[in-house]
């Protein structure tokens, strides 16, 4: 067998059913990768610093000898780890990308290929993969936007609508963040802005079928600011939204209160506390202290419903964008099957 080198369309078309090494540093692979490749790095971070400036200062042929020093007494361990995680699959196949497509994949497409996986190496690396994702958000897509004030439970109604089939890309969920003030909590750490990027664009791709929308209608997306948390929308992809066709889901005052106290009303004081602290400037000075007060009071329901009324008025301004053909739905509560029911309804209607 022979090493494989393909581009990044055939390389990600394989990994849909093939694993794929990242043997980039660890400190690389953590700060983002391909999503689904494990880590296989050929180097730790100190000893790739270290080849890095042997190669910088002395010469190319000086920091191969130090890397081989490095890899020599890894190459049995890096064997038993690729049979390690294809031991559930009856695969011999392998995919193998660096950061250039060079010496590292390189050197370790050779030692599985020689000890007989079909070895499959990404040219450019993944450079060339994010030059492939910053892409990706360049491209047309049919989007249908969901809107709603804050509590409508949009999140949950569109779980509801993948459940029909309908195709769902759920931008939170990429961002592990609300989008609010409140929307860390309950929440670990956000993945870095390029890591974001990358799980976007692959489900973008995987929604699409040579340029084709698969359900032949659009991709559900919930109204986001361009910001999500710590994260920026990749500016072209968001103007997409911003002139996107556009379904407001108005639900009463009184249930979207209900589903915020029911989700946001049982985290800790401190944690609320800190987060109405984050929105004073825009609050305004008397609603922060009422809500504040009432919160150490155990007045949770009065609490959020200063907050709630704080937001109706924040997304009424936001809501709006050039170009959009707003739709207003009204509905009776917080019900996901019901409310996903009515807006299949409704956007079947429009074919």
């Amino acid at each position: 067998m022979a090493v494989k080198r393909v581009n990044i369309e055939t390389f990600l078309q394989l990994a849909q059913t093939h694993a794929v090494a990242d043997v980039r540093s660890p400190a690389e692979f953590l700060h983002a990768h391909i999503p689904n490749a494990f880590s296989l790095p050929l180097f730790s971070n100190e000893e790739r610093a270290i080849v890095g400036t042997n190669y910088k200062q002395k010469s190319r042929q000086d920091a191969i000898k130090i890397g081989l020093d490095f890899f020599g007494p890894k190459m049995k361990t890096i064997v038993e780890l690729v049979e390690e995680k294809l031991q559930t699959t009856t695969s011999k196949t392998i995919l193998v990308h660096c950061w250039r497509g060079g010496m590292r994949s390189a050197a370790i497409a050779w030692l599985l290929d020689l000890y007989g996986f079909e070895v499959y190496t990404l040219e450019g690396g993944y450079k060339a993969f994010r030059n492939w994702v910053l892409q990706q958000f360049e491209l047309p897509y049919n989007l249908q936007i969901l809107g709603g004030y804050t509590g409508s439970a949009k999140t949950e109604t569109l779980a509801v609508l993948k459940k029909m089939g309908e195709t769902v890309i759920d931008l939170e969920a990429l961002a592990n963040h609300k989008g609010s003030a409140f929307g860390s909590l309950g929440l670990g750490k956000q993945p870095s802005a390029e890591m974001f990027e990358n799980l976007l664009a692959l489900a973008l791709f995987s929604s699409n079928v040579k340029g084709e929308i698969r359900d032949t209608s659009c991709i559900w997306l919930e109204s986001e600011s361009q910001r999500i948390g710590n994260i920026n929308l990749a500016t072209p992809f968001f103007n997409q939204m911003k002139t996107a066709r556009y379904v407001f889901m108005d639900v009463p005052f009184n249930e979207r209160l209900k589903f915020i106290l029911s989700g946001y009303g049982k985290f800790e004081k401190g944690d609320l506390i800190n987060a109405i602290l984050r929105i004073k400037k825009r609050l305004g000075g008397l609603d922060t202290k009422n809500a504040v007060n009432f919160l150490l009071e155990d007045n949770v329901e009065a609490c959020f419903t200063i907050l709630l009324k704080y937001y109706d008025k924040y997304y009424e301004k936001s809501k709006l964008a050039d170009g959009q053909l707003i739709k207003n739905i009204t509905v009776l509560d917080t019900n996901f099957i019901n409310n996903a029911t009515t807006l299949l309804a409704w956007k079947n209607a429009q074919h």
